[in-house]
C-alpha cells in the first residue's frame, strides 16, 4: 500500500511541477501578453471599420443632399432666367433647352415601367421598343 502513496505522490508532484513550469516560464507570460495584444488589436480594427462604415454613410447622404440642392438651383436659375431674359429668343437663353430636356426626362420616366417586364431582351443596346408585359400575364407565364 505504501507505494501506491508514492506513486500518487508523484503524480501529484510531478503534475504540480509541470504547470508551475508553464507559469513562470516566460514563454507562458510572453503567450498571455500576446493574447491580450490580439484582443485589444481586434478590438481597434472593429472600432475602425465601424468608423469606416459611419463616415461614408455620412458621406452618401451629404452627396445625395448635395445632388438635390444642386438640382433645385439649377431649376432655380433655369426659371428665373426665362422669367428675366424673356424678350430674348429661345436659343440664346442659356437654361432653356435643358429644362425642357429636365422636364422631358422626369415626365418620361413616370409613364414607363421597369424593364424587368419587357419580353426577351431589355434593349439597353438597341434602339427598338419591346412589348410590357403587365404583372397578370407575367404570373401566368411562369
Amino acid at each position: 500500500m505504501p507505494w501506491i502513496y508514492g506513486l500518487v505522490g508523484l503524480l501529484v508532484g510531478a503534475i504540480l511541477g509541470i504547470i508551475i513550469s508553464r507559469i513562470k516560464t516566460p514563454q507562458y507570460k510572453k503567450h498571455q501578453q500576446m493574447k491580450k495584444e490580439l484582443a485589444t488589436t481586434k478590438f481597434e480594427l472593429e472600432q475602425q471599420r465601424q468608423e469606416l462604415t459611419d463616415h461614408f454613410s455620412q458621406t452618401s447622404e451629404l452627396l445625395d443632399v448635395l445632388g438635390k440642392d444642386y438640382t433645385k438651383l439649377y431649376q432655380h436659375m433655369a426659371t428665373t432666367s426665362t422669367e428675366m431674359l424673356a424678350n430674348l429668343p429661345e436659343q440664346d437663353q442659356p437654361f432653356a433647352k435643358k429644362l425642357t430636356q429636365v422636364d422631358s426626362d422626369t415626365e418620361q420616366e413616370a409613364d414607363t415601367q421597369p424593364k424587368d417586364y419587357a419580353k426577351g431582351a431589355t434593349g439597353l443596346l438597341t434602339p427598338e421598343k419591346k412589348e410590357i408585359i403587365e404583372a397578370p400575364e407575367a404570373v401566368k407565364a411562369s
